[in-house]
């Protein structure tokens, strides 16, 4: 089996609360750990939004990039890409979320897809990917 990380779940897994501890426990049942290669972009950024405090920043920073260390990077090429496009045209999703998808649809099956976004449940669901969520 192999574990897929969204944006939503690698933050999760950093910050404090109630999302943190359904990720590290799926995280315990599989030892390959994956993520889009546009998971860190996503990420950073939306460190500055959680906290204004820059020691904290630094923190999640770094947390995050524990993490990232350990993960396997999904290459977002051309087919990754296009495959991406056909899913935002098709399903309710944007553009963001389908790339996640996208990249997790490469790995070999079965597939636990980690996000805490409702929008990319019901698609994955939908492609068969075991979902952990809240």
């Amino acid at each position: 089996m192999t574990i897929a990380l969204d944006t939503s779940a690698l933050l999760a897994a950093i910050v404090d609360g109630p999302a943190r501890a359904v990720v590290l426990k799926a995280l315990e049942t599989d030892p390959i750990w994956c993520a889009s290669a546009m998971a860190l972009t996503e990420a950073l950024p939306a460190i500055d939004r959680l906290t204004d405090e820059s020691i904290l920043r630094s923190d999640l920073e770094d947390a995050l990039r524990l993490i990232w260390d350990h993960l396997h990077i999904i290459p977002l090429d051309q087919r990754c890409l296009d495959r991406a496009a056909a899913l935002a045209r098709s399903q309710p999703l944007r553009l963001s979320d389908a790339i996640h998808l996208a990249a997790a649809e490469r790995l070999p099956e079965p597939v636990t897809f980690i996000t805490f976004d409702p929008a990319q449940i019901t698609v994955a669901l939908g492609h068969g990917f075991d979902v952990v969520s809240t």
